[in-house]
């Protein structure tokens, strides 16, 4: 039985480092959002429920559905970023692409979606430990007095309250970015962690904004029953992947290096011109010591055989009538 083995994948290449984000960007990731959700909008809507659907069936699971919702988060987002990715490309979009996440990364997708349970356990034992620890000082401080024993453990339970809202934003910071650097990028799930916090971090405003503005959309989209998340959910996944395209370009195949052109011919790029010898300046004294090139002719003096006074026949040129044949070649002139 003859086995094809599948050709080896093409290492992908690591993603460059997150470029500059202007804050007003925030708008434009939110505003392309609507517009991916505007171009398949009954797909998009039915992939909400169908997202809704599957994180409230794992949260009625005995035991495990408080866990088992965290950890599937990811696989279903990056599902959405695939679908926004293929809206973007021009091609239609399919409800089956929820799970794209499912059936191309889901190793990768699960331990974000573990480390994402992970952060969220240690968030809580971290507030937790702060906070109550505050507590207990309080009701230490409540057999002194009452009012200042209630008004410690107020403070403390505040004070919880604030350590895991940090916690969960830096958490937050770290899992915006990995779905799709893991979905469309290929890196590993703790360097795709690594690279979302940065990518926040170096454009902090940028998205202190778009956090803002999702608070308020979210809101508002509670208000008619919870429908509106049916709309809001593919949106943000739509600025989500507008993010990603805007702060993490997309890497492309590298194109096939283009043949040397010849000599003198023009191309796009400038060729640099031959370096030219010249010829060093002329010296004046080195121009007297040089002899010339060739010695000049001696004067002409008097022809032993000719008289005083007389003057000689011009010697034959190469244009000048050869001599007449009557002439005798050895006949002396005559004085």
């Amino acid at each position: 039985m003859n086995a094809t083995l599948p050709p080896p994948r093409r290492p992908h290449p690591p993603p460059p480092a997150p470029g500059d984000v202007v804050p007003g960007h925030a708008l434009d990731w939110l505003a392309a959002g609507w517009r991916i959700f505007m171009r398949a909008p009954l797909v998009w809507a039915l992939q909400a429920l169908i997202f809704f659907v599957i994180l409230a069936a794992l949260g009625m699971v005995p035991f495990l559905g408080w866990a088992a919702a965290p950890v599937t988060l990811p696989v279903l987002v990056a599902g959405m970023l695939s679908g926004a990715r293929t809206l973007d490309r021009g091609e239609r979009l399919h409800v089956g692409q929820l799970f794209d996440g499912l059936r191309q990364h889901a190793g990768n997708l699960l331990l974000v979606g573990l480390f994402h349970l992970l952060g969220l356990l240690l968030a809580a034992l971290a507030a937790a430990a702060i906070g109550g620890s505050a507590m207990l000082t309080g009701a230490a401080a409540g057999a002194l007095g009452a009012i200042a024993g209630a008004g410690v453990a107020a403070g403390g339970m505040m004070l919880g309250v604030v350590v895991f809202t940090v916690l969960w934003a830096l958490l937050m910071m770290a899992l915006w970015f990995a779905p799709a650097l893991v979905m469309l990028h290929e890196v590993a799930p703790l360097d795709a962690m690594r690279l979302s916090a940065r990518a926040c971090f170096h454009n902090l405003l940028a998205f202190v904004v778009l956090a803002a503005l999702l608070y308020v959309l979210v809101w508002v989209a509670m208000i008619p029953a919870g429908l509106g998340m049916l709309v809001l959910v593919p949106m943000i996944a739509g600025a989500l992947y507008a993010a990603w395209k805007e702060t993490f370009s997309p890497l492309l195949p590298a194109p096939a290096a283009p043949p040397a052109p010849a000599a003198g011919a023009t191309s796009g790029e400038s060729v640099p011109p031959a370096p030219v010898l010249l010829a060093p300046a002329a010296d004046p004294a080195a121009d007297d010591a040089a002899p010339s090139a060739a010695p000049p002719a001696p004067e002409p003096g008097p022809h032993p055989d000719l008289a005083p006074g007389s003057t000689p026949a011009p010697a034959p040129g190469p244009e000048s009538d050869p001599a007449p044949d009557s002439a005798p070649a050895d006949t002396p002139p005559k004085p």
